[in-house]
């Protein structure tokens, strides 16, 4: 079986050609598995939201290939890879559409990767699977399915974007800090509850966090970048600790 994701010899440079020119991700190469839900830590600067960006399609690697099961990514865009790949990011403001309601936010979630077209968008119809989607999250949900986006608390934001982005089960998940910008309580449930979809659905999942309790809490596998590279990659989490991992931050 193939893996379902695999970054063959990525490197990316910033203002190349020039005095101010910087290599950020350093021949790196990552295979996921189907069903890894992978932890990402690293110092700021790492290459942590670059890897994502590669996979995403929103930056576009100097060399390397980005292989999805069978298929070749790497020179397709980012809105062609968002048939496959959804992202949540750390902004609760990014990832939803303030002025459209919980509902229409998330029939449009719905239709991820298919063709528009003109078109009923019989939201009517699905209103009773979005509140039975929505009944057993926090930050209720379900009570606002008509409320304009843009009126949510950033918890209730955050939480519908994790909600979009997983209606439709992606080949690839990426969750960006998502909970970065949450109060420990709100984070807290979030992060629970992305452990349980995760979990149920399967999801191939990769969780950059800058909180070492929660890389050893959550996922199968904890990945460190250093400096564009890869210098620890395990899933012998039980003999993982704290103290450990900073060591890998420190070389």
């Amino acid at each position: 079986m193939k893996p379902a994701l695999e970054l063959k010899n990525i490197t990316t440079l910033v203002n190349p050609g020039t005095s101010e020119e910087k290599q950020i991700l350093k021949n790196l190469s990552l295979t996921l598995e189907a069903g890894d839900f992978v932890t990402l830590l690293g110092t700021n600067g790492a290459g942590k939201s670059t890897l994502l960006n590669v996979i995403n399609g929103s930056l576009k690697p100097t060399m390397g290939k980005v292989i999805l099961g069978d298929k070749d990514l790497t020179n397709l865009s980012e809105v062609k890879r968002a048939t496959y790949i959804s992202q949540v990011f750390q902004d609760p403001k990014v990832g939803t559409a303030p002025r459209m309601t919980v509902a229409e936010n998330l029939l449009l979630a719905l239709k991820r990767g298919q063709k528009r077209r003109l078109r009923l968008r019989n939201l009517r119809s699905h209103l009773a699977e979005f509140e039975e989607l929505t009944a057993q999250l926090p930050n209720n949900l379900s009570e606002r399915l008509h409320t304009f986006t843009g009126n949510l608390s950033g918890g209730q934001r955050q939480t519908l974007s994790f909600l979009m982005a997983t209606i439709t089960k992606p080949d690839i998940l990426l969750l960006d800090e998502h909970t970065a910008a949450l109060d420990p309580n709100t984070s807290s449930q979030l992060l629970k509850l992305t452990n349980d979809v995760v979990t149920k659905e399967n999801l191939t999942c990769l969780m950059i966090t800058h909180r070492l309790q929660d890389a050893l809490r959550y996922g199968n596998r904890v990945i460190i970048l250093n400096e564009g590279q890869v210098v620890l990659d395990t899933r012998d989490k039980e003999h993982l600790t704290e103290e450990k991992i900073l060591t890998y931050f420190a070389n």
